[in-house]
Protein backbone atom coordinates (compact mmCIF):
# COMPACT_ATOMS: atom_id res chain seq x y z
CA UNK A 1 0.00 0.00 0.00
CA UNK A 2 2.20 2.62 -1.02
CA UNK A 3 0.23 5.66 -1.58
CA UNK A 4 -1.20 4.98 2.49
CA UNK A 5 1.34 6.48 4.72
CA UNK A 6 -1.25 7.05 8.13
CA UNK A 7 -4.52 5.46 8.88
CA UNK A 8 -6.58 5.71 12.11
CA UNK A 9 -8.64 2.39 12.70
CA UNK A 10 -11.56 2.66 15.70
CA UNK A 11 -12.98 0.41 17.85
CA UNK A 12 -9.21 -1.47 17.40
CA UNK A 13 -9.11 -3.49 20.64
CA UNK A 14 -11.38 -6.05 19.55
CA UNK A 15 -11.99 -8.64 17.11
CA UNK A 16 -11.85 -6.78 13.38
CA UNK A 17 -10.15 -3.73 14.22
CA UNK A 18 -7.27 -5.05 16.76
CA UNK A 19 -6.58 -7.82 14.20
CA UNK A 20 -6.33 -4.85 11.75
CA UNK A 21 -4.25 -2.61 13.19
CA UNK A 22 -1.85 -5.51 14.59
CA UNK A 23 -1.36 -6.61 11.14
CA UNK A 24 -1.04 -3.33 9.36
CA UNK A 25 1.85 -2.30 11.78
CA UNK A 26 4.29 -4.10 10.17
CA UNK A 27 3.58 -2.57 6.70
CA UNK A 28 7.06 -0.63 6.32
CA UNK A 29 6.50 3.33 6.77
CA UNK A 30 2.87 3.78 7.85
CA UNK A 31 1.73 5.28 10.99
CA UNK A 32 -1.10 3.16 12.70
CA UNK A 33 -3.29 4.80 15.32
CA UNK A 34 -5.82 3.07 17.13
CA UNK A 35 -8.55 3.93 19.25
CA UNK A 36 -10.60 1.96 22.07
CA UNK A 37 -11.74 1.86 25.55
CA UNK A 38 -9.72 -1.17 26.65
CA UNK A 39 -6.33 0.06 27.87
CA UNK A 40 -4.53 -3.18 27.89
CA UNK A 41 -5.66 -3.75 24.21
CA UNK A 42 -4.11 -0.68 23.38
CA UNK A 43 -0.49 -1.56 24.99
CA UNK A 44 -0.81 -4.92 23.16
CA UNK A 45 -0.72 -3.14 20.04
CA UNK A 46 1.65 -0.08 21.05
CA UNK A 47 4.25 -3.31 21.20
CA UNK A 48 4.04 -3.71 17.92
CA UNK A 49 4.56 -0.15 16.64
CA UNK A 50 0.82 1.14 16.91
CA UNK A 51 0.20 4.35 18.16
CA UNK A 52 -2.65 3.50 20.97
CA UNK A 53 -5.52 6.79 22.39
CA UNK A 54 -7.46 5.22 25.02
CA UNK A 55 -11.00 6.97 24.60
CA UNK A 56 -14.75 6.68 24.61
CA UNK A 57 -15.90 8.36 21.67
CA UNK A 58 -19.16 9.03 22.59
CA UNK A 59 -17.84 11.68 25.17
CA UNK A 60 -17.65 14.70 22.16
CA UNK A 61 -14.64 16.01 24.87
CA UNK A 62 -13.04 12.68 24.32
CA UNK A 63 -13.27 12.80 21.08
CA UNK A 64 -12.07 16.02 20.65
CA UNK A 65 -9.21 14.98 22.65
CA UNK A 66 -8.32 11.93 20.08
CA UNK A 67 -8.47 14.33 17.12
CA UNK A 68 -6.45 16.97 18.94
CA UNK A 69 -3.48 13.98 19.36
CA UNK A 70 -3.73 12.52 15.96
CA UNK A 71 -2.52 15.42 14.32
CA UNK A 72 -2.47 15.51 10.43
CA UNK A 73 -5.56 13.76 9.81
CA UNK A 74 -4.71 10.20 8.17
CA UNK A 75 -4.95 8.93 5.16
CA UNK A 76 -7.18 6.26 5.88
CA UNK A 77 -9.94 6.22 8.61
CA UNK A 78 -11.45 2.69 9.35
CA UNK A 79 -14.51 2.88 11.47
CA UNK A 80 -14.64 -0.50 13.41
CA UNK A 81 -16.44 0.44 16.34
CA UNK A 82 -19.48 -1.22 16.69
CA UNK A 83 -22.08 -2.57 19.41
CA UNK A 84 -25.39 -5.05 19.27
CA UNK A 85 -27.78 -6.66 21.70
CA UNK A 86 -29.90 -9.03 20.75
CA UNK A 87 -33.34 -8.77 21.86
CA UNK A 88 -37.13 -8.07 20.45
CA UNK A 89 -37.99 -4.74 20.02
CA UNK A 90 -40.54 -4.24 23.12
CA UNK A 91 -37.63 -5.47 25.30
CA UNK A 92 -34.52 -3.60 24.10
CA UNK A 93 -33.92 -0.62 26.75
CA UNK A 94 -33.63 2.66 26.63
CA UNK A 95 -29.77 2.60 27.76
CA UNK A 96 -28.82 0.12 24.91
CA UNK A 97 -30.95 1.24 22.19
CA UNK A 98 -28.74 4.74 23.14
CA UNK A 99 -25.48 2.39 23.23
CA UNK A 100 -26.07 1.16 19.69
CA UNK A 101 -27.11 4.59 18.25
CA UNK A 102 -24.02 6.59 19.74
CA UNK A 103 -21.70 3.84 18.80
CA UNK A 104 -22.86 2.81 15.40
CA UNK A 105 -24.29 6.00 14.23
CA UNK A 106 -23.61 9.12 15.59
CA UNK A 107 -19.55 8.65 16.60
CA UNK A 108 -18.71 7.65 12.87
CA UNK A 109 -20.76 11.07 11.89
CA UNK A 110 -19.24 13.06 13.91
CA UNK A 111 -15.72 12.04 13.49
CA UNK A 112 -15.98 12.25 9.97
CA UNK A 113 -17.74 16.06 10.30
CA UNK A 114 -14.20 16.77 12.29
CA UNK A 115 -11.72 15.21 10.20
CA UNK A 116 -13.25 15.59 6.66
CA UNK A 117 -12.72 19.60 5.92
CA UNK A 118 -8.83 18.56 6.45
CA UNK A 119 -9.23 15.67 3.67
CA UNK A 120 -11.34 17.58 1.35
CA UNK A 121 -8.78 20.57 1.41
CA UNK A 122 -5.75 18.51 0.36
CA UNK A 123 -8.51 16.36 -1.77
CA UNK A 124 -7.33 12.79 -0.99
CA UNK A 125 -8.43 10.41 1.72
CA UNK A 126 -10.47 6.92 2.09
CA UNK A 127 -13.16 6.65 4.63
CA UNK A 128 -13.82 3.25 4.91
CA UNK A 129 -16.50 1.68 7.20
CA UNK A 130 -17.65 -1.56 8.80
CA UNK A 131 -21.10 -2.01 8.55
CA UNK A 132 -23.75 -5.29 8.46
CA UNK A 133 -25.41 -7.35 6.37
CA UNK A 134 -27.94 -6.34 8.50
CA UNK A 135 -28.23 -2.77 7.55
CA UNK A 136 -29.78 -4.19 3.99
CA UNK A 137 -31.71 -7.13 5.26
CA UNK A 138 -33.21 -6.68 8.90
CA UNK A 139 -34.17 -10.14 10.90
CA UNK A 140 -35.77 -10.66 14.09
CA UNK A 141 -34.40 -9.52 17.94
CA UNK A 142 -32.15 -7.02 15.68
CA UNK A 143 -34.20 -4.27 15.02
CA UNK A 144 -32.49 -1.27 16.86
CA UNK A 145 -29.10 -2.88 15.91
CA UNK A 146 -30.25 -3.21 11.78
CA UNK A 147 -31.68 0.29 12.15
CA UNK A 148 -28.04 1.64 13.26
CA UNK A 149 -26.75 -0.17 10.08
CA UNK A 150 -29.47 0.92 8.12
CA UNK A 151 -28.42 4.74 9.01
CA UNK A 152 -25.00 3.82 8.55
CA UNK A 153 -25.84 3.11 4.29
CA UNK A 154 -27.98 6.59 4.02
CA UNK A 155 -25.24 8.17 5.52
CA UNK A 156 -22.42 6.58 3.43
CA UNK A 157 -24.34 7.05 0.16
CA UNK A 158 -25.15 11.12 0.55
CA UNK A 159 -21.55 11.33 1.80
CA UNK A 160 -19.80 9.66 -1.11
CA UNK A 161 -21.83 12.38 -3.12
CA UNK A 162 -19.92 15.01 -1.25
CA UNK A 163 -16.86 13.67 -0.88
CA UNK A 164 -16.54 12.93 -4.65
CA UNK A 165 -15.48 16.24 -6.16
CA UNK A 166 -12.43 15.96 -3.56
CA UNK A 167 -11.12 12.73 -4.77
CA UNK A 168 -12.22 11.46 -1.71
CA UNK A 169 -13.54 7.22 -1.23
CA UNK A 170 -15.94 6.36 0.54
CA UNK A 171 -16.03 2.68 1.05
CA UNK A 172 -18.89 0.21 3.15
CA UNK A 173 -17.80 -3.63 3.95
CA UNK A 174 -20.88 -5.50 5.05
CA UNK A 175 -20.13 -8.48 6.55
CA UNK A 176 -22.41 -11.24 8.03
CA UNK A 177 -22.05 -13.02 11.81
CA UNK A 178 -18.21 -12.76 12.29
CA UNK A 179 -16.85 -14.78 15.06
CA UNK A 180 -15.85 -12.27 17.68
CA UNK A 181 -16.38 -11.21 21.09
CA UNK A 182 -19.38 -9.50 19.20
CA UNK A 183 -21.74 -11.96 19.06
CA UNK A 184 -21.04 -12.91 23.27
CA UNK A 185 -22.06 -9.75 23.93
CA UNK A 186 -25.14 -9.50 21.85
CA UNK A 187 -26.34 -12.38 22.25
CA UNK A 188 -25.96 -13.13 26.11
CA UNK A 189 -27.80 -16.84 25.53
CA UNK A 190 -24.56 -18.15 24.19
CA UNK A 191 -27.25 -20.00 21.15
CA UNK A 192 -26.57 -17.96 18.00
CA UNK A 193 -22.39 -18.71 17.94
CA UNK A 194 -23.48 -22.33 18.54
CA UNK A 195 -25.91 -22.35 16.12
CA UNK A 196 -24.40 -20.50 13.16
CA UNK A 197 -21.31 -22.75 13.75
CA UNK A 198 -18.83 -22.82 11.31
CA UNK A 199 -20.77 -20.39 9.25
CA UNK A 200 -19.70 -17.41 10.94
CA UNK A 201 -17.33 -15.45 9.21
CA UNK A 202 -13.38 -15.61 10.42
CA UNK A 203 -11.61 -12.18 11.32
CA UNK A 204 -9.45 -13.26 8.67
CA UNK A 205 -11.37 -12.83 6.37
CA UNK A 206 -13.35 -9.96 7.16
CA UNK A 207 -9.75 -8.22 7.78
CA UNK A 208 -8.30 -9.52 4.32
CA UNK A 209 -11.25 -7.66 2.31
CA UNK A 210 -10.30 -4.24 4.50
CA UNK A 211 -7.08 -4.82 3.59
CA UNK A 212 -7.76 -5.44 0.02
CA UNK A 213 -10.54 -2.73 0.13
CA UNK A 214 -8.11 0.16 1.41
CA UNK A 215 -5.33 -1.31 -1.31
CA UNK A 216 -8.04 -0.81 -4.25
CA UNK A 217 -10.89 1.31 -2.91
CA UNK A 218 -14.76 0.51 -3.60
CA UNK A 219 -17.99 1.27 -2.86
CA UNK A 220 -18.99 -1.96 -1.32
CA UNK A 221 -18.22 -5.24 -0.12
CA UNK A 222 -20.16 -8.10 0.48
CA UNK A 223 -19.06 -10.72 3.06
CA UNK A 224 -19.48 -13.71 1.57
CA UNK A 225 -20.42 -12.74 -1.57
CA UNK A 226 -23.62 -14.65 -1.24
CA UNK A 227 -25.20 -12.58 0.77
CA UNK A 228 -25.12 -9.57 -1.61
CA UNK A 229 -27.14 -11.49 -4.19
CA UNK A 230 -29.53 -12.36 -0.85
CA UNK A 231 -29.86 -7.79 -0.10
CA UNK A 232 -30.93 -7.62 -4.23
CA UNK A 233 -33.42 -10.32 -3.90
CA UNK A 234 -34.67 -8.99 -0.68
CA UNK A 235 -35.72 -5.10 -2.21
CA UNK A 236 -37.50 -7.01 -4.97
CA UNK A 237 -39.00 -9.40 -3.01
CA UNK A 238 -39.13 -8.96 0.89
CA UNK A 239 -42.03 -11.42 1.62
CA UNK A 240 -40.64 -14.14 -0.68
CA UNK A 241 -36.94 -13.75 1.41
CA UNK A 242 -38.70 -13.08 5.09
CA UNK A 243 -40.58 -16.58 4.21
CA UNK A 244 -37.70 -18.29 3.41
CA UNK A 245 -35.32 -17.08 5.44
CA UNK A 246 -37.56 -17.69 8.44
CA UNK A 247 -35.64 -20.62 9.89
CA UNK A 248 -32.34 -19.11 9.36
CA UNK A 249 -33.32 -15.97 11.13
CA UNK A 250 -34.64 -17.25 13.89
CA UNK A 251 -31.41 -18.68 15.03
CA UNK A 252 -30.94 -15.80 17.61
Amino acid sequence: MPAVKSILITGATSGVGFELARRLASVKGMRVMATGRNAKALQELQQVGVEGFCADLRDAKQLDWLVSRIGEVPDVIVYSAGVGRFNFAHEASDEEMAEMLETNVLVPMQLTKRLLPAMMERKSGHLLFIGSQAGKVATPKTSVYAATKHALIGYTNALRMEAAPYHLDVSVIHPGPIDTPFIELADQTGKYKQAMGSQLLSIDTVVRAVIQTIREPRREVNLPKVMGLTSKLYALAPSLVEVIGRPFFYKK
